[in-house]
């Protein structure tokens, strides 16, 4: 397949080179500006054109939307009339489903649209998509690409997609924001914060053989309410509405009525 990569930031340029990787070729890419400097990387990366919005349709039977999630419905519009007949326009945004190509659609009912998020970090362009798993939403063909690179397709219907991108915002930025107050708690200790990996990692892996509740250990799993008691009072007023706001989703993890506890972290 020719592609066309539309919004070269991070997550398009990931994904695009996993599809180059599995055999298809990139032709053009547009960015904000075709002098924007991460729109000539890009196409210098993958050997293909500069190419304005508006153009960047053209000879492509796949387009990628990578731009910004409230940039999504402009872009495809902006594109529409470069598209080619039976071109599939997918975007990689997690919040958005189909929806997001309802103008598109009514102006080139002659197209296909998709959704394909991938569920993994991306902090760098060269970072793997491979082994990931991606929400999907389209034509078949959508999966196809996703296990053409090495990822574990699911459907998520458009009425779902904003719980399921909450979750994924957990599951990765509230997880390093977690990991962030541990840092600071560490240094405040005077304890490194390497010190914690170990058990990070083993909680984590826990959760996922087992299940969270049964992975839960700690002071509120055991109702150790003057433990709890004794954090509330030695940490930073600042932190204190975080560590509650985790413990209470650790009470409500152990399934049980213990009135002292819940009393405490009101």
């Amino acid at each position: 397949m020719d592609i066309a990569l539309v919004g070269p930031g991070r997550a398009g340029t990931a994904v695009a080179r996993a599809l180059v990787d599995a055999g298809h070729r990139v032709v053009n890419v547009a960015g904000r500006t075709p002098d924007a400097e991460s729109t000539r990387i890009a196409a210098a990366r993958f050997e293909a054109r500069v190419a304005p919005v508006q153009f960047a349709g053209r000879g492509a039977g796949l387009v990628l939307i990578a731009t910004p999630d409230d940039a999504i419905g402009a872009t495809a519009g902006a594109i529409a009339q470069s598209l080619e007949p039976d071109a599939l326009v997918l975007h990689l945004s997690g919040v958005h489903g189909l929806a997001a190509f309802v103008p598109l659609v009514k102006a080139r009912p002659d197209v296909q649209v998709g959704a394909l998020h991938p569920l993994q970090t991306l902090p760098t362009p060269d970072a793997p998509v491979v082994g990931a798993w991606a929400a999907v939403a389209g034509p078949p063909l959508v999966a196809e690409l996703a296990r053409a690179v090495g990822m574990h397709p699911f459907a998520v219907a458009d009425d779902h997609r904003a719980m399921y991108h909450a979750a994924a915002v957990i599951a990765s930025n509230h997880v390093v924001a977690l990991l962030g107050q541990v840092e600071r708690l560490a240094a405040a200790a005077n304890v490194p914060f390497a010190a914690f990996e170990p058990m990070t990692r083993s909680a984590v892996e826990h959760s996922f053989e087992v299940g969270p509740a049964a992975a839960l250990t700690g002071p509120v799993a055991r109702g150790d309410v003057a433990t709890v008691l004794g954090h509330l009072d030695a940490i930073p007023d600042d932190e204190r509405p975080a560590y509650r706001a985790l413990a209470a989703a650790a009470y409500r993890l152990t399934g049980r009525n213990d009135t002292s506890l819940r009393e405490v972290l009101a």
